[in-house]
């Protein structure tokens, strides 16, 4: 019997459906990511399973005594106490025993005394009879896995913490299928290494939203997409299901194009007069009728965003130089003798862990953070275009337009004036979503609003924190294309590794104890030249801004193995293109898909190694051309 189903299940919250008579059922131990278009009802759908509300029509099947836990994508403003606390209210009643015996225990061995003693006795003998022992121990262990420190205050930490502890919270119950609402969202990539291997080897049933493709590719079994309302279901990993999306848009535009050009003809004929009003003819006018009803119920797809930006004039060629710059903190140190040339066209990437301080090396590198020593040279002509994670620059209490337009109706992009409503629109604003309040918006919403505000601005240097959360797939792509375009200087904070390595060209990684390490490349291109992930040497404890950083960039000479292996790449990589070119031909024949099944498995394996084994001799040529 499967886990949990869902048999013809609508949701319309009053509107046109956003989940229209979708079903479909999950297995345990499966691993089913969930993708779709900002705003087409996948957290619905999630709360759905998750019990938080009925749909309008069908429902949902769980097998008896199935636990399931859901991680929000957004952290309740309302929660409070200590990391052990928040993650033992997972628990319900239970957890309120274990937590309050935590915090006699600490107050006990702060302050002494007998009374404590007393409540310690009662607390202990509580969780005795609730039987509670194990469940106290699943909260430490839980914690200690996540790298978390029980006694900090949850409202100090910053937000991929707070994200640390609620995945937390949610794991302590143990439950047969848990909820994932974009669990990379805010976490370091450390923290989101973690979480990959975490769930490679999870025996529950995992459920999860993300955007993340390398994430989603790494871990899911099973793809669900939610689009138009319906739910369609595609085997494999994110890479598979990229792949055979492609081939069936493409089949049902021609589709499309087929049934229009068709209800076209009969459109004529009708207006012929007499002879469509025959008996004999009116077989042919219902048919025309139910032709117009089936276009008329076609749920387009979504438009896709059409980002584009303002250029300023040119800066000059040095951009910002630092020259052994050390900042210290209340006492420590966070930065020791940084050096950087930053150029006219540069593209940097900065990663590293959650409060190591990357927004502050961007003030650095602006100008606007002083260092403590150390000599900064900031370029002449600077145009600076900055997308802030904490969407500083929105007025919530103003609406969209407001937002953008700043009072104006029209404003200029690309050389000529257009109205705020129809710029808008090209960021998937409708003219009524244009003149809501910026609070209602999603997060996904908020992204594109800030993305429409800052490609408004003149620039020349493009400074983006996090500018990946919450935004969909198609528009990260097209967002990863208008930055490889960009002329200008970009420095880019992000965790999205596919993000990082389709748009850097160098890495700065914050590698602990004041020291950050320039490489070349994205971030598959980091980890060739280390040979390792990036660790998180300087935890994160108070949720702090703050910076570590400044080693000069490693030199390497290739060795004699090294310079052979580079002289023989070529050849493999034509090798490969031309088998390659091969079977695409051989596939792309119509009979291909008509001949045995064993046999197209076997030649689309084949076109799938081929396709890695050429992405990573590309990948070693350039590693070995750096050197």
């Amino acid at each position: 019997m499967a886990l949990i189903s869902a048999q013809d299940v609508s949701v319309g919250f009053g509107g046109p459906l956003l989940l229209e008579n979708l079903t479909f059922s999950m297995d345990a131990g499966e691993r089913v990511c969930l993708v779709g278009r900002n705003g087409t009802g996948k957290s619905t759908l999630l709360k759905l399973l998750a019990e938080e509300f009925l749909p309008d029509s069908g429902k949902i099947i769980r097998n008896r005594g199935v636990r399931i836990a859901r991680l929000e994508q957004e952290v309740p403003d309302a929660l409070n106490g200590s990391t052990f606390e928040v993650v033992a209210d997972g628990l319900g009643k239970l957890g309120h025993l274990i937590a309050e015996y935590h915090q006699i225990t600490a107050k006990l061995a702060k302050d002494g005394g007998d009374e404590l003693m007393e409540q310690l006795d009662q607390a202990h003998q509580a969780l005795d009879l609730a039987d509670g022992w194990d469940a106290h121990n699943r909260v430490s262990t839980t914690i200690s896995q996540l790298r978390l420190d029980p006694d900090l205050s949850f409202i100090t930490l910053s937000g991929g913490i707070k994200r640390r502890v609620m995945l937390a919270r949610a794991l302590v119950s143990q439950p047969d299928l848990l909820l994932l609402d974009e669990p990379t969202n805010h976490l370091d990539i450390e923290s989101i290494d973690w979480l990959e291997s975490f769930f490679s080897s999870y025996k529950s049933a995992l459920f999860f939203i993300s955007h993340d493709r390398m994430f989603s590719d790494k871990l899911a079994t099973r793809i669900l997409e939610l689009d138009r309302g319906q739910l369609t279901d595609w085997p494999g990993n994110f890479k598979d299901y990229q792949k055979h999306k492609e081939e069936a848009l493409h089949a049902e535009e021609k589709q499309n194009q087929l049934f229009d050009k068709r209800l076209a003809q009969e459109e004529i004929w009708i207006r012929q007069g007499i002879k469509a009003r025959r008996t004999r003819n009116m077989g042919r006018v219902r048919a025309l009728r139910a032709m117009r009803e089936e276009r008329r119920q076609r749920r387009e797809r979504q438009g896709t965003v059409n980002m584009r930006m303002e250029h300023a004039e040119k800066s000059g060629k040095l951009v910002v130089e630092t020259q052994n710059v050390s900042l210290s903190f209340e006492g420590e140190k966070y930065v020791d003798d940084f050096s950087i040339t930053i150029q006219r066209g540069d593209k940097l990437g900065i990663v590293g862990p959650n409060g190591s301080g990357k927004t502050t090396l961007l003030n650095i590198l602006l100008g606007k953070l002083k260092p403590d020593n150390g000599k900064i040279t900031v370029g002449t002509k600077m145009e600076v275009a900055y997308f802030d994670q904490l969407r500083a620059a929105l007025d919530e209490t103003k609406t969209v337009e407001e937002n953008v337009g700043c009072g104006r109706q029209q404003v200029s992009i690309g050389g000529r004036e257009r109205h705020i409503i129809s710029y808008l629109a090209d960021f998937l604003f409708a003219p009524d979503r244009a003149r809501s309040p910026v609070k209602v918006l999603s997060g996904g919403e908020r992204n594109r609003l800030l993305l429409a505000k800052l490609f408004l601005r003149p620039s020349n240097i493009l400074v983006m924190d996090e500018p990946t959360n919450d935004l969909d797939v198609e528009t990260l792509e097209l967002l990863e294309e208008l930055l490889a375009e960009y002329k200008g200087t970009l420095l880019l904070v992000s965790h999205d590794r596919a993000f990082l390595n389709n748009v850097v060209s160098g890495l700065l990684v914050f590698e602990g104890k004041g020291k950050i390490g320039e490489y070349v490349g994205g971030y598959d291109d980091y980890l060739l030249q280390t040979k390792k992930p990036i660790k998180n040497v300087q935890p994160d404890k108070k949720g702090k801004k703050v910076l570590s950083q400044a080693s000069k960039k490693i030199k390497k000479k290739p060795t004699y193995k090294e310079k052979l292996e580079l002289e023989s790449l070529p050849a493999k990589i034509e090798l490969a293109e031309d088998e390659i070119t091969a079977i695409q031909d051989k596939i792309a024949k119509p009979e291909f898909y008509q001949g045995d099944a064993k046999e197209v498995a076997e030649v689309l394996k084949r076109l799938e190694a081929l396709e890695a084994e050429l992405a990573v001799y590309y990948k070693r040529w350039e590693y070995l051309e750096a050197l």
